[in-house]
């Protein structure tokens, strides 16, 4: 125990002592005040420096594992790579150990013509995913497709694309089908465990390197068990093929999705986790396939009521979360062999460049409407081929120290909520397409009118999500029914309790813009003027805009100004157009009353302004 004032048996100790030196100072003083007979040398080479200086040695040491065993324990400031992964964990992030290039491929089909001249759909076929496709460079590296091609369906985010191939006379005898797939570098690998008694948390080992994911792991009854985040989880999203079976609606909708967005319960369910030396860890739950964790009921003996410990249960606190989940965790395998699918691959050797993946790897091809005639269907199969017009790009080693901290304290501060604005229509946004695909988002608080004042006023428990998607030509338009139902489904997962979302349709507004400049002299005038339409068709990309977003005719204006050429801008004129019978929306806008310090606001509920057909909705002229 250390004393402010020393005295014959209570010696001032300082405790703030931390290197070497310090330590050796302090011993050296403590020395020099309580033993002045005895310790009086201090030369570098007497045997009282030896023992001070190894004391002081000691000291140090274990000052230093010290403060790196506090240092491991905070995220930012980590450097062994076994805390660094624990401490990711911990906050929700999982690490990678190789990051898969990514491209966009074309995959193409040929496909014969009816009697009539039409594309026969009947042989049109389905690639399903997971199907993989080479480069030319004999790199060894493949591409696994991510989503199923159908060239028998086409929606919004997954067009068919048809042109003649062939003409026999007058008529085409065949069609050239296109469709793109996203895909990823990726070698599909399997192995097997074999499992015995049950075991509580069954932890299994892959012993592979550059391991991406887990595709499957199914028992030798042909059970499968399902990944989740967290073994406490029991619902995952499920696809279910869009049909007039799943979705009576369906022939209602033009803008149709292949996927309808179910939830679903999973009894057998797995983690993963990645080591420190890059292994994939597979853990299992607590539970006994004898028992069924699936559906759960709350009741009093298992929220609390019914426990008797002999003291009062008035006083005593719950966990409220307690009765929704057993302790099972899901079911474990047992006296059973688990085959797992699992993807490796990666790098930075899995980039490659533009119109290079053009072979077929190993293709899963089925019929889709069964077409009857054998030797036309071969025919189909041996015409697929596929490219990559854009290079595969993406392709790099695995999370650096700097990028697990980063990305850990990222997704920590997350965690899956949507909490405000920004949240909701981030999370809208980043529904997967094959579920509808959601081109604009917005999102305000609803308003109620009020009886007293018969005025709007705010509807503190309810928000309105406004959405809009596109059509085949990526024009804007309302979501279909199905889109809805899954977005409401997806948002389900990750809205706050007290959160009620009413999904609304967004107006568009459709306009023409019209101007006259001036050419300087020296300058083409039609070069000029194409530039300055090229440039207004640039600006007004749909890409560009966003819900309740404003026009600057002042910004439109400059634009022009800062083309070579244009010596005066004459004027500028934004015109309303609407009309579903000619290709518009059906919204009218007055855009003169609507016009303020140069600023055309959009109308008060929630609107978008589209330049739908910029070849013919840019008029300009020159003027002399």
């Amino acid at each position: 125990m250390a004393y402010s004032n020393a005295t014959s048996d209570n010696k001032t100790i300082n405790y703030l002592n931390k290197d070497f030196t310090d330590f050796k100072g302090a011993l050296i003083n403590l020395a020099e005040s309580y033993y002045p007979d005895t310790a009086n040398d201090f030369s570098e080479g007497s045997p009282g420096t030896m023992f001070i200086e190894m004391a002081s040695y000691i000291g140090d040491v274990l000052s230093f594992y010290t403060d790196a065993q506090v240092q491991e324990t905070f995220l930012q400031y980590a450097q062994e790579r076994e805390n660094l992964y624990a401490l990711a964990y911990t906050l929700g992030y999982i690490p990678a150990v190789t990051n898969p290039s990514s491209v966009e491929l074309e995959i193409f089909q040929q496909i014969p013509a009816n009697s009539s001249g039409e594309p026969d759909y009947d042989y049109a076929l389905r690639i399903r995913k997971n199907s993989s496709f080479l480069p030319n460079n004999n790199s060894g590296t493949s591409y696994i497709t991510q989503n199923d091609v159908n060239f028998a369906f086409s929606s919004s985010f997954d067009n068919t694309e048809q042109t003649v191939y062939s003409v026999s006379g007058t008529q085409p005898n065949y069609f050239l089908l296109k469709k793109k797939v996203k895909a990823i570098s990726a070698e599909i690998k399997t192995t097997t465990f074999s499992i015995g008694a049950a075991e509580r948390f069954k932890t299994l080992t892959l012993n592979d390197s550059k391991i991406i994911r887990i595709q499957s792991i199914i028992d030798s009854d042909g059970n499968e068990y399902t990944e989740v985040p967290y073994l406490a989880q029991e619902t995952i999203f499920e696809e279910v093929p869009n049909t007039e079976v799943n979705d009576p609606t369906l022939k209602q909708y033009q803008n149709q999705v292949p996927f309808l967005l179910r939830t679903k319960k999973v009894a057998k369910r797995f983690v993963t986790r990645f080591k420190s030396n890059q292994k994939l860890e597979i853990q299992f739950g607590a539970g006994s396939t004898s028992g069924d964790d699936t559906t759960i009921t709350p009741n009093p003996d298992n929220i609390g009521l019914g426990i008797n410990d002999g003291r009062s249960l008035l006083d005593k606190a719950y966990d409220p979360s307690n009765f929704l989940f057993t302790k099972t965790y899901g079911e474990v395998p047992s006296n059973t062999t688990l085959t797992v699918t699992y993807l490796v691959g990666g790098g930075t050797n899995s980039n490659t460049n533009a119109n290079t993946i053009n072979r077929l790897g190993s293709l899963t091809v089925l019929p889709t409407k069964g077409g009857t005639n054998s030797t036309v269907f071969n025919t189909a199969i041996s015409s697929i081929a596929c490219n990559n017009p854009k290079p595969a790009i993406g392709g790099s080693p695995g999370d650096s120290a700097q990028d697990i901290k980063l990305n850990a304290i990222a997704n920590f501060s997350a965690q899956k909520r949507t909490v405000t604005k920004e949240d909701y229509i981030f999370r809208a946004l980043a529904m997967p397409p094959q579920f509808g695909k959601v081109a604009k988002a917005y999102i305000a608080q609803d308003t109620q009118i009020s009886l007293d004042t018969n005025k709007r006023i705010s509807n503190p428990n309810a928000l309105n999500l406004y959405t809009l998607g596109y059509d085949y030509n990526k024009k804007l338009t309302p979501l279909s029914y199905a889109a809805k139902v899954n977005l409401a489904t997806y948002l389900e997962q990750y809205r706050m309790l007290t959160d009620a979302i009413n999904i609304k349709e967004a107006s568009v507004i459709n306009f023409k813009i019209e101007f006259d400049i001036t050419v300087k002299s020296g300058y083409s005038n039609d070069r000029t003027l194409l530039t300055a339409i090229n440039k207004l068709k640039s600006f007004f990309n749909i890409n560009n805009w966003q819900i309740n977003e404003p026009i600057n005719a002042g910004d439109v204006t400059g634009l022009l100004y800062n083309i070579n050429g244009v010596q005066t801008v004459d004027s500028i004129l934004f015109t309303n157009l609407f009309g579903e019978n000619v290709g518009y929306s059906k919204f009218k806008y007055n855009f003169d009353a609507a016009l303020r310090n140069n600023i055309i606001y959009p109308s008060l509920d929630p609107s978008i302004f589209e330049l739908k057909y910029p070849n013919t909705d840019i008029i300009g002229r020159v003027t002399t």
